[in-house]
This record gives C-alpha cells, structure tokens and sequence, in this order.
C-alpha cells in the first residue's frame, strides 16, 4: 500500500509506518505548524483522517529524488513533497494548498 492508498484507506497505522522516526511534517493547511514526534504525527493524522480525507490523485512527480504530490481533499487539493530516508521511510513532508496556474 503507498501513502495515498492508505490516506484514502483511513489507515492512520499504516500511514505512521510509513514516516521514520525523527520524521517531521511541515504544514501550511489552516496555518503554519511543524510537527516532530511521534504523538504529534499520530494527533495530526487523526485531525487528517476526520476532518480532511484524501479522494483521489491530482499529480505526482519525481523531485530531485523526493515526491512532488497533489491530491484532493474535501477542502480542496494539497500539495505535498515527500522526502524519503535510506531505508524509503518518509523523513519529512512539507504540505500546503496548492497553488493553480
């Protein structure tokens, strides 16, 4: 299963075993906040799950080896960058509205 399948799941056990341990999110949806730990990931992707679910895929692309993503919400479509740790576990994630041209 991939982070969007899981999102879309709701499957907030395999989505927290997706991130490495000192993983961080970056997020500028509803206001700027950095989260570190894994009580802080757990509390925000509970909010995530109830709040925002994932319904489907916008665009995906390679970025300097990191995840470029866009996917829709029912607050509208996000874009994330996913960076990845040797072991391919999610070491950060910066997140935000996505900007349209």
């Amino acid at each position: 299963m991939n982070w969007l399948d899981a999102y879309r799941a709701g499957d907030l056990e395999e989505i927290l075993g997706m991130f490495a341990d000192n993983a961080v999110i970056h997020c500028d949806c509803g206001g700027q906040k950095t989260l570190t730990g894994k009580n802080a990931l757990r509390a925000y992707w509970l909010d995530r799950l109830k709040r925002y679910p994932a319904f489907g895929l916008n665009d995906l692309k390679p970025k300097h080896g990191d995840v470029a993503i866009s996917y829709i919400t029912t607050s509208g479509i996000v874009g994330a960058v996913l960076t990845f740790d040797a072991t391919g576990r999610i070491k950060s994630v910066s997140c935000g509205p996505a900007v349209r041209d």
